[in-house]
C-alpha cells in the first residue's frame, strides 16, 4: 500500500528492486478480489513482478485463504507459481458460544467471567461505539482492559499493544483495526461481543490466540439482529455501482486533476470509500494519481459484473456461514476449516460440541442491571457542524457561531444494547404505519397514532436534565418528517408537557425541494454518503411558517429540535440555519438515536 505513494516508490522500491534477494508479500489474501480482506492497492504485485529481475524469488503468505483465493493468488504471480497448504488445525484452540438475549447480559455475563479467563487477551467488537462502551464497562467493574480502535491515536495503538504484550492488560477491547502486524505467543484468550461476516474473517482473528500455548480459550457471544445489519451494511458499502463508477469517470479530465473534494460533490460516497474506489479505478488503469488530485487516462475500462454479482452472492453465503456456525451441532473449528478448504479437516475434539463443555451463562441479575443502566445512561452527544462542504457556491464558508446548532443530544445509537432496541421498535413501527400520498408523503395514519412510552420519555428527560445548557429552551420545535412525522410529534408533545414547554411547529417540509430548480432532490438522507449530497439534498427540504412560530419573547430563547434520528448532522444544521434566520435562539438539537 505505500507503493501506491509515488514519492515512497521513488526513494524505496525503484533503489532496492534490482538488488532484492527475494521479494515477500504477507497477508497475501489481499491481493484476491475473493479474499475476505481485499485491498486494491495489493493488486499492484502483479505489475511489481514485472519491474524485478526475473531471477528474483518470490514469496507470498497467509494464513487465511481458501481454495479459490489461493488459485487467484497464485494466478496472479505468475503461471510458474508453487502452492504449499498446510493444516488450518489449531490445537490449543477451544471453541465455544455463549447464548445470551441482549448486550447487558453479554456485557453482565463477560466481567463476571473475565477473571477466570487465563492470562490476557483480545475482546473483538464489531463497531468503535460498542468497543468503548464494552471497555468502559469493564474499567467500572475492576478489570484491566482498554479500547483500541481506529480512533485511537497511532503513538497510543502502539503503547496500548506494548501493554498487553507485556501483560499489563487483562484485555484489549478492540475492532479489527487490531489486526495485521499484531504477534503475542501467549494470547491466552479470544473473545467476539458480535460475529465477523464470514467463517475466513473470524478464524484470522481467532488465530491470534495460543499460538505458543497449550490451551487458548476461543469464545463467541452473537448478537444476531446487531451482527445482520452490520453485515449489510458492510456488503453494501464495499460493492459500488457502476453507476457510481461511470459518475467518478465522467468528472475526470484527461489533463487537468480533480481533487477527491470536488469529486464528492457529483459521485455519491463517503471520502474513504471514494479513496478506495479512485485506488481500484488506477489500479485497472482507467485513472492516474497525479499532482493535485487525479486525471483519466486513455484506457478502455469496463464494469465487471460478473464479478460483482459473484462477490456479493459470496458474502451473503459466508454471512449465512455464520449464522450457521452459531448453532451448529457438530465440531466448530471442523466447520471453520472446512469453510477454508482444509481437506485434513476432521473434529477437534475440544470445542464445546465436540466435549459438552460449556460456560456458565447466566450472569448475577444484579450485574446484569448495573450493564443495562450503563448502556441506558450514556448520552450521545451529537458534535455540531461548523464549515460548510467546499465547492457548493451557498452556502459556503464557516457557519457563523449564532448560526449553527448547538452540540446536540441521542437517546440511543444505531445497533447500541441500550435503549436501541426499543427506538427501533418505535421507528420500525412508525415505517410500518407511514402511508403514500397526502400533502405530507408518508405521514402516519391519523387513526393509528404511534405510542411513546412513558419510560422512554423519562429517559429522555433525563438526558434533559443533565444536558449542560447556559440557558433552559424557551419552547421545543419537532423536526417534518415525511414518514415520522406522527412519532416526533408524540415525542414533542411529551416532552412539551413534562417539561412545561410550548411545541410550535414551526419548521414545515417542502413536499418537492426541487420544484424551484434549485439543488437537492428530496432523496432520503440515509441514502447520501457525503457532505455535499447530505446539504444539497436538505438545503431546500424545509420552510419556517411564519403563522406557526411563537411570539417574539419565547423565540428568541433557546429552542430544542425535535428529530427521530440524526444521520449526517446536516439536517439539523439546515434547519438550525431557517430557524435562526427566522429569528430564534439557539437550536438545541435532541434525537431518539444516533447513527
Amino acid at each position: 500500500e505505500r507503493l501506491a505513494n509515488p514519492g515512497f516508490r521513488r526513494r524505496v522500491f525503484d533503489s532496492m528492486r534490482a538488488r532484492a534477494f527475494m521479494l515477500v508479500c504477507d497477508e497475501a489474501h489481499c491481493i484476491s478480489d475473493w479474499g475476505h480482506d481485499f485491498r486494491p492497492d495489493y493488486r499492484r504485485l502483479r505489475r511489481l513482478l514485472a519491474e524485478v529481475p526475473p531471477w528474483t524469488p518470490v514469496l507470498a503468505t497467509t494464513a487465511t485463504a481458501n481454495a479459490r483465493v489461493t488459485d487467484d493468488v497464485a494466478a496472479q504471480l505468475g503461471e510458474d507459481t508453487l502452492v504449499l497448504r498446510t493444516s488450518l488445525d489449531r490445537a490449543s484452540l477451544r471453541l465455544s458460544v455463549v447464548d445470551l438475549p441482549d448486550d447487558a447480559h453479554r456485557l453482565a455475563w463477560l466481567s463476571e467471567r473475565f477473571d477466570e479467563l487465563p492470562g490476557s487477551g483480545i475482546v473483538y467488537c464489531l463497531t468503535v461505539e460498542q468497543a468503548e462502551t464494552t471497555a468502559r464497562w469493564l474499567r467500572d467493574e475492576g478489570h484491566d482492559a482498554a479500547a483500541y480502535t481506529g480512533s485511537v491515536e497511532a503513538d497510543d495503538r502502539l503503547r496500548l499493544e506494548e501493554a498487553l504484550r507485556a501483560n499489563e492488560l487483562k484485555a484489549l477491547v478492540a475492532t479489527s483495526a487490531l489486526g495485521m502486524g499484531f504477534d503475542k505467543g501467549d494470547l491466552a484468550f479470544c473473545i467476539h461481543l458480535g460475529l465477523p461476516p464470514s467463517p475466513v474473517a473470524y478464524y484470522q482473528q481467532i488465530g491470534r490466540a495460543g499460538r505458543s500455548l497449550d490451551v487458548a480459550e476461543v469464545i463467541a457471544l452473537p448478537r444476531p439482529t446487531e451482527d445482520a445489519a452490520i453485515w449489510s451494511w458492510f456488503e453494501s458499502v464495499s460493492l459500488p455501482s457502476e453507476e457510481v463508477c461511470r459518475s467518478a469517470l465522467d468528472q475526470l479530465d484527461f489533463e487537468e486533476p480533480t481533487s477527491i473534494a470536488l469529486l464528492e460533490h457529483t459521485v455519491n460516497l463517503g471520502r474513504n470509500r471514494l479513496g478506495t474506489l479512485m485506488n481500484i479505478l488506477e489500479v485497472d488503469g482507467a485513472v492516474e494519481r497525479v499532482g493535485g488530485g487525479w486525471v483519466r487516462t486513455r484506457a478502455e475500462w469496463a464494469y465487471d459484473h460478473q464479478l460483482v454479482a459473484g462477490l456479493r452472492d459470496l458474502r451473503r453465503a459466508e454471512s449465512e456461514q455464520m449464522r450457521e456456525w452459531a448453532h451448529l451441532d457438530g465440531c466448530r473449528l471442523r466447520y471453520l476449516r472446512e469453510a477454508l478448504d482444509d481437506a485434513e479437516a476432521v473434529d477437534c475434539g475440544r470445542c464445546d460440541r465436540c466435549t459438552d463443555r460449556t460456560w456458565q451463562s447466566t450472569p448475577e441479575s444484579e450485574v446484569t442491571a448495573r450493564a443495562q443502566q450503563l448502556l441506558r445512561g450514556g448520552d450521545v452527544i451529537v458534535p455540531p457542524r461548523k464549515q460548510w462542504p467546499s465547492g457548493l457556491g451557498e452556502p459556503k464558508g464557516r457557519i457563523p457561531a449564532d448560526r449553527q446548532p448547538g452540540a446536540g443530544r441521542a437517546l440511543a445509537r444505531t445497533g447500541d444494547g441500550g435503549w436501541g432496541p426499543v427506538v427501533e421498535r418505535l421507528i420500525e413501527a412508525a415505517d410500518a404505519r407511514s402511508v403514500p400520498g397526502g400533502a405530507t408523503p408518508g405521514a402516519e395514519t391519523p387513526a393509528d397514532p404511534p405510542t411513546v412510552g412513558d419510560d422512554l420519555l423519562w429517559a429522555i428527560a433525563g438526558i434533559l436534565k443533565r444536558w449542560d445548557w447556559p440557558e433552559r429552551p424557551t419552547w421545543i420545535c419537532p423536526m417534518p418528517s415525511r414518514r415520522r412525522g406522527g412519532l416526533i410529534d408524540a415525542v414533542a408533545d411529551g416532552l412539551g408537557s413534562l417539561g412545561k414547554l410550548p411545541v410550535h411547529r414551526a419548521l414545515v417540509g417542502r413536499v418537492d425541494p426541487a420544484d424551484d430548480g434549485s439543488p437537492g432532490d428530496g432523496a432520503y438522507q440515509a441514502d447520501q454518503a457525503n457532505s455535499a449530497h447530505q446539504v444539497l439534498n436538505v438545503w431546500n427540504r424545509f420552510a419556517i411558517d411564519p403563522g406557526a412560530l411563537p411570539d417574539p419573547d419565547t423565540l428568541a430563547g433557546p429552542v430544542l429540535l425535535v428529530d427521530d434520528e440524526i444521520v449526517s448532522r446536516w439536517t439539523v444544521t439546515v434547519a438550525a440555519w431557517r430557524l435562526t434566520g427566522a429569528g430564534s435562539g439557539s437550536v438545541l438539537p435532541l434525537a431518539l438515536r444516533s447513527r
